[in-house]
């Protein structure tokens, strides 16, 4: 518990520098679990991920559950992980699943459909939603209607891209038009595992204050 008390404490610190310390969101992860991710998932780098978002999600979550997806060319809406059970997350309820489609291609577009169908139909709020979606390259360019089509939705995706791969579809992001406000960005690192707590938490919660301002400027938010 020490190390996600740390994570924790490093989050509260950006989120008061951002003046987002007193944001009541959702949030939601979804993982790449295609077959250039393997390795990741069998050396522990996933579950570390989970962690670092879980203390995200322990600060913003109105009940500091970190909701999870994995997805290849299928999907799977996974149990929300918590404080109380984020220990051997991915080993447990991911690695040794057998109903988890693991190591296959990738398919954004699937995975999105249900992200949007949990928090917008089955789970209606008038909180803003944070997801952060973790995608190691060669993402489809079907995410384009996705994105724009939930621009008037109370819903932000951060991309955040790991490893050395092709980002051409989300490098666009930022200049994607027909969208009512920009809800999504991306970033990207070589090597997730080498980037300071503080540095990960600037760069994902950077763009989601000016979100939040559009949004409730526009109504989307109350």
């Amino acid at each position: 518990m020490s190390t996600i008390s740390l994570m924790k404490d490093t989050v509260r610190v950006v989120l008061e520098k951002k003046q987002l310390h007193n944001v009541v969101a959702k949030v939601g992860l979804v993982l790449d679990i295609s077959g250039s991710m393997r390795a990741l998932y069998k050396n522990g780098t996933v579950q570390k991920v989970v962690e670092r978002i879980l203390a995200v999600a322990s600060q913003f979550d109105d009940d500091g559950a970190l909701d999870v997806w994995v997805y290849d060319n299928e999907f799977s809406r996974l149990p929300a992980v918590t404080e109380k059970d984020f220990v051997d997350y991915v080993n447990q309820r991911i690695l040794a699943d057998d109903s988890i489609h693991k190591y296959g291609r990738n398919d954004e577009p699937k995975v999105m459909k249900d992200v949007l169908q949990k928090y917008l139909t089955e789970e209606p709020s008038e909180l803003p939603v944070f997801l952060v979606f973790i995608n190691d390259g060669g993402c489809k360019s079907g995410i384009k209607k996705f994105i724009v089509n939930s621009s008037i939705q109370p819903i932000f995706w951060q991309f955040v891209g790991i490893g050395d791969s092709n980002f051409d579809v989300l490098q666009k992001l930022d200049t994607m038009e027909g969208r009512f406000v920009d809800n999504a960005n991306f970033f990207h690192f070589d090597d997730i595992e080498q980037v300071s707590d503080d540095e990960l938490y600037d760069r994902l919660l950077d763009e989601f204050p000016l979100w939040l301002k559009e949004a409730r400027a526009k109504g989307i938010l109350k």
